[in-house]
């Protein structure tokens, strides 16, 4: 999985990001993405036959990868989904949003670092295989200090009557926008291979910390 060292550059309306090569980006707008992303895992395919037995499987992740995202504001996103020569494929996907928020007065919700992370709530793992979560800033060259949390968290499935969860490996990183009260770029890599959250806490790390605001 070192291959995320070889990157390529997204640029979107008031940020750019380096994601791997490797990876794909596809469409998020509810009218257009089912086919560009059929279109794009038909492509991958084309290129590696040995992925076709996890066509639908691939077809099915992008696609609820893409309608979370795009009821998040998703600006950006971006997934990965190889074969290692295991029966499971490796799936990840990043997103870059633009949310804010404010208080019950109306004021907007601080976006210092320091004032997040002290609202964002740490988890321990009670006994092996709980979910967990820690809490951290961290300092991206060029941008700043910014918010962060990570861990094994379960995650509420959109829309679902049963208010069921999926286990995943989640990095979140919350950049204060300059020049916009409220506003934070939120930079979240998430995958459900669990046995690998600390290749993806790397992975996720290494392609947060290429992100810049646009000029």
């Amino acid at each position: 999985m070192a291959r995320y060292m070889e990157a390529l550059t997204i640029e979107r309306g008031g940020f750019r990001i380096k994601v791997p090569e490797s990876w794909w980006e596809f469409d998020v707008r509810p009218e257009s993405r089912d086919d560009s992303i059929r279109r794009m895992v038909v492509e991958r395919v084309r290129q590696k036959p040995e992925l076709a037995q996890y066509q639908d499987t691939y077809t099915a992740f992008l696609r609820k990868a893409a309608a979370d995202a795009w009821k998040s504001g998703a600006l950006y996103c971006g997934c990965m989904a190889e074969s290692f020569g295991g029966d499971t494929p490796i799936t990840g996907s990043i997103t870059v949003s633009l949310v804010g928020g404010r208080t019950q007065a109306g004021e907007p919700l601080s976006t210092d670092p320091q004032v997040i992370a002290s609202q964002l709530a740490v988890r321990e793992a009670k006994k092996e295989g709980d979910a967990w979560r820690k809490v951290t800033t961290v300092d991206i060259p060029g941008v700043g200090t910014a918010a962060r949390t990570y861990g094994i968290e379960d995650i509420p499935v959109p829309d679902d009557a049963l208010n069921r969860t999926i286990r995943a490996v989640l990095m979140q990183t919350f950049v204060p926008v300059p020049g916009q009260e409220g506003k934070v770029a939120l930079i979240a890599g998430s995958s459900q291979v669990l046995d690998l959250a600390d290749s993806f806490f790397d992975i996720f790390d290494a392609i947060t910390s290429t992100f810049r605001f646009a000029e």
